[in-house]
């Protein structure tokens, strides 16, 4: 049985003094290994993670295990936070996302021996690497947001009301959101097929 290592606690003091910092800077006090800085962060998203992390593997022990290893990893790569690319938020919940998907092809791989996971089986199996090309390019012309929703669904495997959780945003912004980000890539991704056919020539 896994070891459930509860986070660590900080000073009464440090915790009040904690409480007004915002999320972003704390995860710069992280880097830092400010462990106080940690359990703030968890005693700020702790139970939104944890709703999260339930509703990927429905079972409560389970999704306890992922949010003690999202916030694991949130320990040990604080470093790789931007907030060019969203918010700190979306960057933990992200993570422990992560860790439920992670358990989730774990227990499939142990009761359903030999099968493959659903989320693999489902996947095209031989895309051409210009289309792959042709897909990071088009991403990059999306606004950051319609990205962050792009990537959360199609890359990270979230559903809509999962992403609205991680980006605290309504779900109806999140389905508007998605579906014009969808239209632009398929928009951008027959423009590159148009650039890249080479012109006829007369006989």
């Amino acid at each position: 049985m896994q070891h459930r290592v509860p986070p660590p606690s900080a000073p009464p003091a440090a915790t009040h003094l904690l409480a007004a910092v915002p999320s972003e800077h704390l995860l710069a006090l992280v880097r830092d290994r400010r462990e106080d800085a940690l359990a703030e962060l968890y005693d700020r998203y702790c139970k939104l993670s944890y709703a999260l992390a339930l509703r990927v593997l429905r079972d409560r022990h389970l999704a306890e295990d992922a949010v003690q290893e999202g916030f694991l990893a949130v320990w040990r790569g604080a470093s790789g936070f931007s907030d060019e690319r969203g918010s700190a938020r979306a960057w933990i919940l992200t993570l422990v996302h992560r860790r439920a998907v992670d358990r989730v092809r774990r227990e499939q791989r142990h009761d359903e021996a030999g099968s493959l996971p659903r989320e693999r089986a489902a996947a095209p199996e031989n895309v051409p690497a210009l289309d792959l090309l042709g897909v990071r390019k088009a991403l990059k012309r999306l606004a950051p947001g319609e990205r962050r929703m792009v990537v959360l669904a199609y890359y990270e495997g979230l559903t809509q009301a999962q992403i609205a959780d991680v980006l605290g945003v309504p779900i109806g912004t999140v389905k508007s959101g998605t579906a014009r980000a969808l239209a632009r890539l398929a928009s951008a991704l027959r423009d590159s097929r148009v650039a890249a056919e080479p012109a006829c020539s007369g006989a």
